[in-house]
């Protein structure tokens, strides 16, 4: 296939903490998209580059630890928030850096296809909130995306998985990634994939994994709380700590050693040790799932199959307990790093009508219960109001209409309030407001009461809109309210999104064609960090020769020298203790 035979409408991205792919569905299956480096995963990292300009991915990745200062990763959680980041002179929002990796899958999709494509469907956690959606929708429009459209992970996860199966199944998907967790039970019956139930934690991860690690640490090595607040302290600590936990897939022990000023770290981790100290991890891992099965009204045992996604379903400590939890082994037919954006893609060929899909039906739920505020009667003469009224129930199907009459506290009240909210509590204030209206109640001539009906229609892209109708008995006595939440008041408008893109905009990109050159730079950069002194020279010196290299802009030249460097530190990392 050439680039020019076959153009995608539609593309699908999985905006990881971690990593993020881009996938596209062609010829009845989905396929990955490679960077300029020619792999599929691309690291959740941006960094300012000392000319200004912005690296994503992996060269980014290689420079937490040389240049921590101007470098950033984990920010998905950040999202919908007020959460600033800096690098170097510059201040980011989570969206904005979101945008960056967006921009970059974007011009991996024109260098494979030779054009843009403008629309994509973009993955989020199943408990993602309202606002942490809307700005992701706003981090794909600010990356240039004309078109913009959600999809829970793991019914990315099992649109994947069920793609080849044809029996009528349930199966659940354990979607643990590197900074959030979802669960969801899906059911498979005459082509159609319903969701059942869905639940999570947004701030539970691989990252929370790590920390578990940092803290021991800190506390083995006697080190002093201050250095938390050095950012090359913090970046070592992290890195040597992510190795250990990716040589604890495989080895009884992991070496954590590293030198920062006068502190000398040197420390061995067991299998064991390392289990006990992740368990309050593996314990939250529990509550989600318990919850899921409980909304769904199955068992275990009605489970035909326990799918795994997200990177952190790797550690050998989860799938022992995904395996007791169910009593079976968790299916391995996937890539766990790779299966949301396999979805995504035939999320994409869904969208597109592809004919290969046309016995497929995709139905999903409301993560979240929506309601209002109301009053409750405590007493003869005592109302107390705060109190969440629920009007569409979390995992509900969508698209779903649901309807609630409400009567003011007293017959001479003239106005209600509509305050919508989501979440589970009991009382608003432990709740997500999302917006508030207020509807004229009508004069009652003849003794009734007035009320209003309270209508809510959600729909599959996550617009919610409210309606509140003034009654009188059964008749309609005054205009209807409405209002309209997409995805919160948090969704920019076309003007603000022109701004933000303007501003991104600004920004250079480090050229895609050089990435390879430039990663290699900052791979050798963080090596020669972590060589002892003594050791550095031979590397240094190589380095220096390769920029030479670059500056004179003759190709032979420049692979001769990025052939070497690469030799040379292939050679470093392989004498290194820590297999980095």
């Amino acid at each position: 296939m050439t680039a020019s035979s076959f153009v995608p409408d539609i593309v699908g991205i999985d905006l990881g903490t971690t990593n993020s792919l881009v996938a596209y569905w062609h010829d009845g299956a989905p396929h990955l998209i490679p960077n300029a480096l020619g792999q599929t995963l691309t690291p959740s990292v941006v960094s300012l580059d000392d000319d200004g300009s912005v690296l994503v991915g992996l060269a980014a990745r290689e420079r937490l630890q040389s240049h921590p200062q101007r470098t950033i990763a984990s920010f998905k959680r950040g999202m919908g928030t007020a959460t600033s980041f800096r690098l170097g002179d510059r201040v980011f929002r989570a969206e904005d850096l979101s945008a960056l990796v967006l921009r970059a899958l974007r011009a991996d999709v024109r260098a494979r296809f030779g054009q843009d494509v403008d629309r994509a469907v973009i993955t989020v956690p199943a408990y993602f909130s309202d606002a942490q959606r809307a700005a992701t929708r706003n981090a794909g429009l600010i990356a240039g995306f004309a078109e913009v459209s959600l999809l829970n992970e793991p019914t990315a996860a099992a649109l994947a998985y069920g793609l080849n199966e044809r029996d009528d199944s349930q199966f659940l998907v354990f979607d643990f990634g590197g900074g959030t967790f979802d669960v969801s039970i899906l059911e498979l019956f005459s082509g159609v994939m319903e969701v059942r139930a869905t639940a999570g934690d947004n701030q539970l991860g691989g990252d929370d994994v790590d920390a578990c690690v940092e803290r021991w640490v800190m506390d083995s090595a006697g080190l002093p709380a201050e250095l938390m607040g050095e950012p090359v302290f913090v970046s070592k600590l992290r890195a040597r700590c992510e190795a250990a936990k990716r040589a604890l897939s495989s080895d009884p022990t992991a070496r954590i050693s590293f030198q920062h000023g006068p502190h000398l770290i040197d420390l061995t981790l067991g299998i064991d040790q390392f289990e006990r100290l992740i368990q309050p991890v593996l314990d939250r891992l529990r509550y989600p799932v318990e919850t899921a099965i409980r909304d769904a009204r199955i068992g275990t045992a009605d489970l035909s199959a326990v799918v795994l996604a997200g990177g952190s379903s790797r550690l050998p400590a989860v799938r022992q307990l995904v395996t007791r939890m169910f009593g079976q082994f968790p299916s391995a037919s996937l890539n766990p790093d790779e299966v949301i954006a396999l979805g995504a893609a035939v999320q994409a060929g869904l969208k597109t009508d592809a004919v290969e899909l046309a016995e497929r039906v995709m139905t999903d739920v409301c993560p979240y219960t929506l309601g209002i505020e109301s009053s409750k009667q405590v007493s003869a003469d005592r109302h107390t109001a705060g109190f969440m009224s629920p009007i569409i129930a979390r995992n509900t199907v969508v698209p779903v209409s649901r309807v609630q009459s409400f009567q003011p506290l007293t017959a001479d009240q003239r106005v209600i309030s509509v305050r919508v909210y989501q979440g589970e509590a009991r009382l608003v204030k432990d709740n997500i407001p999302l917006g508030q209206f207020d509807v004229d109640l009508p004069r009652s001539t003849d003794g009734r009461w007035p009320h209003i009906d309270v209508r809510f229609t959600y729909d599959v892209d996550g617009l919610l809109e409210v309606e509140a109708t003034p009654k009188l008995g059964e008749q309609a006595a005054g205009p209807s309210r409405r209002l309209v939440i997409q995805n919160s008041a948090e969704r920019l408008s076309d003007e603000q999104v022109a701004e933000r893109l303007q501003a991104l905009s600004s920004l250079k990109m480090h050229p895609r064609e050089r990435m390879e050159v430039r990663a290699l730079l900052a791979r050798a950069e963080r090596l020669f960090m972590q060589l002892a002194l003594d050791e550095r020279e031979r590397l240094g010196h190589e380095i220096t020769r390769f920029e030479l290299d670059l500056e004179s802009q003759d190709p032979r030249r420049i692979a001769q020298g990025q052939a070497g460097l690469q030799r040379l530190v292939q050679l470093c990392e392989a004498d290194s203790p820590l297999g980095v």
